[in-house]
């Protein structure tokens, strides 16, 4: 474990960081103890509060398990951390992680149509306003990337109106790891965001109430970008 003077400015923050990047790369392992808390702020040439306030967000990250008057030991996160850390795994030792981009466009290919079924079951009266203003933003906008941010908000209404926290959380995370590539993917996902009478499609269903269709034309929305979008990973993936 390579650890590094920490900067004061954010002393907390700074240990936090230094620790997660260690657990995420694998340089410390599930079960791998921790230095006490007098080691730590030894080599860190840091305060033990500052420590123990990193080893507080540690195991509220699910990353380490404190125990009263024993050894801190590194979790796995893979089965006790949350959905916040998919950002921090999506780029490792500075490289798009392809497993990562692969999961997110499997979850959001099967949350979809259920979040459109939903939306349809649970729709507000506003939500059909709300959803045929974003379409025609989008069929208006000619900036590929600006076609995204309107597909989002697209996505965004039908979230809310599907009124499940679980769907919500898990939609505010890939959204936050997925803007950050908008310019990048704008071309492969032309395919999607360039079909107004799909979105058009989802909406109407999801006005008449009917949780079926919609959850149908949302497949038939995402299915062919995330299709092609898996088909470019799998060749990045493949040895040259």
């Amino acid at each position: 474990m390579a650890l590094q003077p920490v900067n004061r400015r954010s002393v907390p923050e700074e240990v936090f960081e230094q620790i997660v990047a260690d657990v995420l790369s694998g340089e410390m392992k599930p079960g791998d103890p921790l230095p006490s808390e007098r080691r730590l702020a030894e080599v860190l040439g840091v305060s033990r509060p500052a420590v123990r306030e990193a080893l507080k967000r540690l195991t509220a990250a699910g990353l380490v398990e404190v125990r009263q008057g024993d050894t801190t030991t590194v979790r796995d996160f893979r089965r006790h951390a949350g959905l916040d850390l998919l950002p921090r795994l999506l780029f490792s030792a500075g490289e798009l992680d392809t497993a990562v981009v692969r999961s997110i466009l499997e979850t959001r290919l099967h949350n979809g149509p259920k979040v459109a079924g939903l939306a349809a079951a649970r729709r507000g009266p506003e939500l059909a306003g709300l959803l045929d203003a974003t379409i025609e933003a989008l069929h208006g906008a000619s900036d590929p990337t600006e076609r995204q941010r309107h597909a989002l908000t697209f996505w965004d209404h039908l979230v809310d109106a599907a009124d499940s926290i679980a769907f919500r959380l898990m939609y505010n995370t890939l959204r936050a790891t997925y803007e950050p590539a908008l310019p990048a993917l704008a071309a492969m996902m032309a395919a999607e965001v360039d079909r107004p009478e799909a979105y058009r499609a989802i909406a109407a269903a999801v006005d008449a109430g009917d949780p079926e269709a919609a959850a149908g034309a949302a497949r038939a929305l995402l299915e062919p970008a995330t299709t092609a979008l898996l088909g470019a990973l799998t060749d990045l993936e493949v040895p040259r």
